[in-house]
């Protein structure tokens, strides 16, 4: 009898799991990438587009990692455009903070490496054209392994 009443408990337990799953994954097919749009630079405007130079905050937040253009309004992680021949100045506000932005194979900037924190900004200029997924992580210093955080964000250089 003890085993049954187990086996119901976790049935139950798992019920909301096997419930609410699929309207979970639904949702998260529905989120789409600004570069797989098919023209990815209408996503861009005064808004969100910087011309001559713009900041990029890099910060860990509680669940991984930021990086926010300095748009009045902006969000963390949000698309961001910037014309060929603009500088792009990645920091991070908060204190003994370290950051590394991966551009992946193809970078847009004039440097393949964007590595700083709060006591060193990055400044690159956007060279190449395109629609660009990058990743970014963010560690505060001296913390523990696996206390870094990281995510994913979007950038379109415009011609």
């Amino acid at each position: 009898m003890t085993i049954h009443r187990l086996f119901i408990r976790c049935a139950m337990s798992a019920l909301p799991l096997v419930l609410f799953a699929p309207i979970h994954y639904a949702g998260a097919q529905q989120n789409s990438y600004a570069c797989k749009e098919a023209e990815p630079t209408t996503l861009c405007a005064a808004a969100n587009t910087c011309s001559g130079s713009c900041s990029v905050d890099v910060k860990r937040t509680s669940d991984g990692a930021s990086a926010t253009p300095g748009f009045p309004g902006a969000k963390g992680n949000s698309i961001f455009c910037a014309k060929v021949g603009t500088k792009v100045i990645w920091k991070s506000d908060t204190k003994h903070q370290g950051f590394i932005v991966d551009m992946g194979p193809k970078s847009p900037f004039s440097s393949q490496d964007i590595i700083g924190g709060s006591d060193r900004s990055v400044a690159v200029v956007a060279k190449t054209a395109g629609c660009y997924r990058y990743s970014v992580g963010a560690c505060l210093s001296g913390e523990m392994y696996g206390m870094c955080g990281n995510s994913a964000a979007e950038l379109v250089i415009l011609k």
